[in-house]
């Protein structure tokens, strides 16, 4: 048995969260404690049952190959795609390849209730943009290139960090930046993403980005072609 956990709640939060404070009993460390009490941060959609097989699979599957460092709750699950071999690929293709973080919140996966979407309240998540990122973002875009974000997380954090002159700055700290229809995208030129839930601020965001008849066209597409959605499922690439 691991190290204990005290918990404390405090309170309610934004939308229908609720808020709680975390510490290792007696002192101990807390990455730990949460590493013994916690389990792979699945979907609520993922049933696993308790099976221990299918949890050890989890801890090494849901997690992408890049990640550095804890924070978020869930993967960002459009890098789920790439191995470290396919990122050797591309890199020896001449595609600079270039990092950002987004920490995923619970924020992400309220659903939108409003009946207007921009009545929709987006609660804050922690990101970085390093300043090699920013100068490889600007260098490409010098040279002609296009900036191909891996995931809706990354979108989020790029276009955090526009300076809103048609650049981008070394940034870190927490945005509520909330993109639907309507939004002007700075930075991003392309998007690799899964398919979302309905009613998400995720879906909303490609939706601005692709436009929403399209989007509904692709996703009638991907359920007629038996394509995978959510956490685990397939990706599209929207240039």
């Amino acid at each position: 048995m691991g190290p204990a956990l005290e918990v404390r709640y405090l309170g309610p939060g934004p939308g229908e969260m609720h808020r709680v404070s975390l510490r290792a009993a007696e002192g101990g460390d807390l990455r730990a404690a949460l590493a013994a009490a916690g389990r792979v941060p699945l979907p609520p959609y993922i049933h696993r049952n308790g099976d221990p097989e299918r949890a050890a699979q989890d801890a090494a599957r849901y997690q992408t190959v890049f990640a550095e460092r804890d924070g978020a709750i869930a993967a960002p699950t459009a890098g789920l795609h790439f191995t470290r071999a396919l990122l050797d690929r591309l890199v020896g293709r001449g595609i600079g390849v270039a990092r950002a973080t987004l920490h995923v919140g619970p924020g992400t996966f309220l659903p939108v209730r409003t009946e207007e979407i921009e009545d929709h309240a987006i609660a804050a998540e922690r990101y970085e943009v390093p300043a090699e990122t920013a100068r490889a973002v600007a260098e490409s875009r010098s040279r002609g290139g296009r900036i191909v974000a891996v995931g809706t997380t990354v979108v989020r954090a790029l276009e955090s960090a526009a300076d809103g002159a048609g650049g981008i700055l070394a940034a870190r700290g927490r945005t509520d930046l909330f993109i639907y229809p309507g939004f002007r995208f700075r930075i991003v030129d392309a998007l690799l993403t899964n398919f979302h839930l309905p009613r998400s601020t995720l879906l909303a965001l490609v939706a601005a980005f692709a436009g929403r008849e399209r989007v509904l066209a692709a996703y009638r597409e991907a359920v007629l072609a038996g394509y995978r959605f959510y956490s685990y499922g397939d990706a599209m690439l929207v240039l």
